[in-house]
């Protein structure tokens, strides 16, 4: 990780930007898929499954036997764990519930909002080096609780054709049936147009490297509702020295372990808090599994000097990081003044890898700076609002001579004689009487 000394705020645009692969080559593959799906759906599914999972299909669904096994297949501890965390991450969700509110905005004006889920939605598991089984919970609690009638799921297989265990047994927990052994661009683009064995969906949910997120951008342009732009995941973390150094190495590899394109970033008020905490990186390092992949991210990563805390958060809320820790003294305080931040870690034992997996919060959160404009998927996310107007005589006779003013004004007769017509009813109706 290159360390940077005081950058001057000129430069904090420039230090915010992620490792990404050039978009034009993205984009031009995305489309080369997306066309082919479209115009021949499973053929061109299994063709790209074979080109960029080096596996060759004899069906994209995951057959009841297969579910049915998985089940044997992972340990009882796995099981106690998946149950510990779905019993979270519903509670959180569940009280993300909202009770009908009948407004009268006028006398004789009744307004309110109902709400109906999102009747078919698509989810996108990733399965390869790291099958994230933790993410079909993160999707699929607040999808049933919102009472979703549809879940596809569509996950890569590996080079045996087969899927990951503790996704098989995660989805059916889940209450789940309809699997794909489908991964990347072409995934998405099956969701989005459907194909002979996948129906098409109204909205597609969940995380993935640069060619998934690209494919939801694009899925986007054609017409599909999508969760956010969610790619290679990203931690941001602030220490002083409150901090201790062995915590934050390790939520430091915790994210860049994810894949070569993740991003992670220390920031700080002293230099001897960033030398500690690097020294401690590195030894830590040394024992990681995927410590390959993960020095692959340090490459890309950085380690930021600032004169003060406050400094810190404000560079952090331009860089709008995924996941933000502030490991600092009065951590509350700060936590005022963040405004861009997918989901907050307060204090040395609020790691990362708890939100990731069972403390309830989704995980499932927007990257690339998205997380300015961006919440990370909820309840209301598997939710459609519509709102409801109840008006009475009483009511459109006090709220009407308003609405004939601002039709004229802008021009809309056609506005102010549906009103008109109606005020002249109502008067006939008075005279009558």
């Amino acid at each position: 990780m290159e360390v940077y000394k005081y950058p001057p705020t000129s430069s904090w645009s420039n230090l915010t930007k992620r490792p990404n692969k050039n978009a034009e080559d993205l984009d031009s593959l995305v489309e080369e898929v997306f066309q082919a799906v479209r115009e021949r759906g499973d053929q061109a599914v299994f063709e790209y499954t074979k080109l960029f999972d080096k596996v060759s299909l004899q069906s994209l669904h995951v057959l009841p036997d297969e579910i049915n096994d998985a089940k044997e297949l992972i340990s009882e501890e796995l099981k106690m764990a998946i149950e510990m965390a779905y019993s979270n991450i519903f509670k959180f969700h569940e009280a993300q519930k909202s009770e009908k509110r009948v407004i009268e905005t006028s006398s004789g004006i009744r307004c309110w909002r109902m709400e109906r889920p999102i009747e078919k939605v698509g989810f996108y598991i990733p399965g390869g080096s790291a099958p994230l089984f933790s993410t079909i919970l993160m999707l699929g609690v607040p999808a049933t609780i919102a009472g979703c009638s549809e879940i596809i799921l569509m996950t890569p297989p590996d080079k045996n054709g087969q899927i990951h265990p503790a996704i098989l047994y995660t989805a059916n927990r889940i209450g789940i049936t309809k699997i794909f052994k489908v991964g990347g661009i072409q995934a998405i683009a099956a969701l989005t147009f459907g194909t002979q064995s996948v129906d098409k969906v109204y909205k597609i949910f969940g995380p993935g490297n640069q060619y998934v997120t690209a494919a939801k951008s694009f899925a986007q342009r054609a017409g599909m509702n999508i969760d956010m732009p969610a790619g290679p995941s990203e931690v941001l973390i602030i220490a002083d020295k409150s901090s201790i150094p062995t915590f934050v190495a390790a939520d430091l590899l915790a994210q860049a372990e994810h894949g070569p394109d993740s991003q992670v970033m220390l920031l700080s008020d002293d230099i001897e808090v960033i030398e500690s905490i690097l020294k401690e990186l590195e030894f830590q390092l040394l024992t990681l599994p995927r410590k390959e992949i993960t020095s692959e991210a340090l490459v890309n990563s950085k380690c930021i000097l600032l004169t003060s805390i406050t400094d810190c958060i404000d560079f952090s809320n331009l860089y709008a990081p995924e996941h933000l820790i502030l490991a600092v003294e009065d951590s509350a305080y700060y936590l005022e003044k963040v405004m861009n931040a997918g989901s907050v870690f307060l204090g040395n034992y609020s790691c990362e890898s708890v939100g990731d997996y069972a403390s309830g919060p989704n995980h499932t959160l927007p990257t690339n700076g998205f997380a300015s404009s961006y919440s990370g998927v909820s309840l209301d996310s598997f939710i459609k609002k519509i709102s409801v107007q109840d008006i009475s005589a009483v009511g459109l006779k006090n709220i009407g001579p308003a609405v004939e003013i601002m039709a004229e004004e802008e021009g809309l007769f056609g506005h102010k004689n549906s009103v008109s017509i109606r005020l002249d009813q109502i008067k006939r109706d008075k005279e009558n009487v």
